[in-house]
Order: structure tokens, then C-alpha cells, then sequence
């Protein structure tokens, strides 16, 4: 059975487990777009799947799972053997990249998703952003990132020399933090931060996640 992906590329979420499948080199997968200008992801077909009514949702043979680090690591997991070895080599290397999605998770997201909800998706849906919100949460991501440059000046990637699920999914949110919101000085002031964001930003999985936005498939 082919894994079915409920969601749109333009869902920072839904792209974060779009680019781990292109990382994975998987391609048989189907997305199946869900209309959130219609509200499809609270009616009560998608509710059996997703009970808190938020995109993605996996589907994978009997399988039916949601919350977008999790099918990220059941991707990585369930095709270990092929593409990119997004959890590195050795035990060690796993817990590293544990350590640095929770970072990721608990640190790094929460300021910049709330940036980018205030400065771009909040605007389209015909709500103004809150600046007092986004001054807040700038002064709290810039703590962050200076933690991320000094272990950045010592390792290429999050959890070491190589390219992982950590960094991967800090992608979708930083580049509407750089390329929308228009807030990407935290990222670019800092030479190691900066160097890291080309360098992951630029893989061809993501290339690939960006087509499919623009394409609004």
C-alpha cells in the first residue's frame, strides 16, 4: 500500500515530512491535498484521523499516525536502508539527533513559528499581526541562536559532521522566518548559523519541497 500524506506543501509541518520522504529517496507516497480554506481539516472525516483537526496525517497500511516529528522518524526508521541516514551511523549519533529535534521542538520553534504566525500566515487570513508578539519572541530566538552559533563553530551540523532529521527540521519554519516573515537577521548575523542555513536550505529535498509549494500541489 502506497503511504497516503494528508496535507499541502505550504504547511511548514506538512513539509517537514516531505522533505524527510525526498531525503529517504521515497517516491511512492501520495498527497492527499486537504482544504483548510473549507475547513476539511475539522470535519469529522479528518477528526477520525487527526482528533485534534492539525495537518499532516500519515497513513501507511494499517498505520494512521499525525504530529509531523513523529512521521518524520517513522520515515527515517522505515527506510533506513536507502537515501540520506538521517539518524547518522551509532547509537551515539541517534541520541544526538533526539537531543537536537527536542531542541528544535522546545527552543527553536516555538519563537520563530510564532513569528511567522503573526507577520505572515495571520495576514492571510485578514487578521493583523500582534508587533508586540513579534518583538518579544525576535529578543527570546536571538538567546537561542547564540547557543546554536557556539556549538555551530565547533560542529558542520546539529548533531555532528552530518546532515541529519535535527536539521531538517529546522527548515520549513526558518525559511518562512528568512524569506516571508523577512526576519532572518538573527540567521544571517551569525556566521556559523548563517553558513549552516545555506548549506542545509540548499539541498535538493528541499529544492524539491519548494517546487511543490509553488506549484500549490
Amino acid at each position: 500500500m502506497t503511504i497516503k500524506i494528508y496535507g499541502v506543501p505550504y504547511s511548514t509541518c506538512t513539509a517537514r515530512v516531505l522533505a524527510t520522504l525526498a531525503e529517504k529517496e521515497v517516491e511512492d507516497y501520495e498527497l492527499v491535498p486537504v482544504d483548510l480554506s473549507v475547513g476539511a481539516h475539522k470535519k469529522p472525516e479528518f477528526l477520525k484521523m487527526q482528533p485534534f483537526g492539525m495537518i499532516p496525517v500519515l497513513q501507511d497500511s494499517d498505520l494512521t499516525i499525525y504530529e509531523s516529528r513523529a512521521m518524520a522518524r517513522y520515515i527515517s526508521d522505515k527506510f533506513e536502508s536507502q537515501g540520506t541516514p538521517l539518524f547518522g551511523k551509532t547509537a551515539k549519533d541517534k541520541a544526538l539527533v533526539n537531543q537536537w529535534l527536542e531542541v528544535e521542538s522546545q527552543n527553536y520553534n516555538p519563537c520563530v513559528s510564532s513569528i511567522v504566525y503573526q507577520l505572515v500566515f495571520a495576514p492571510m487570513h485578514g487578521r493583523q499581526g500582534d508587533e508586540t508578539v513579534v518583538k518579544q519572541q525576535l529578543e527570546k530566538l536571538e538567546k537561542v541562536l547564540d547557543i546554536y552559533e557556539a556549538h555551530l563553530s565547533k560542529n558542520k551540523y546539529l548533531a555532528g559532521d552530518f546532515f541529519s532529521l535535527a536539521d531538517l527540521s529546522h527548515i520549513p519554519y526558518t525559511f518562512y522566518l528568512v524569506n516571508m516573515a523577512k526576519k532572518g537577521d538573527g540567521i544571517t548575523s551569525r556566521k556559523h548559523v548563517s553558513a549552516w542555513w545555506e548549506d542545509i536550505s540548499s539541498r535538493a529535498s528541499w529544492k524539491t519541497v519548494t517546487a511543490k509549494m509553488n506549484a500549490k500541489a
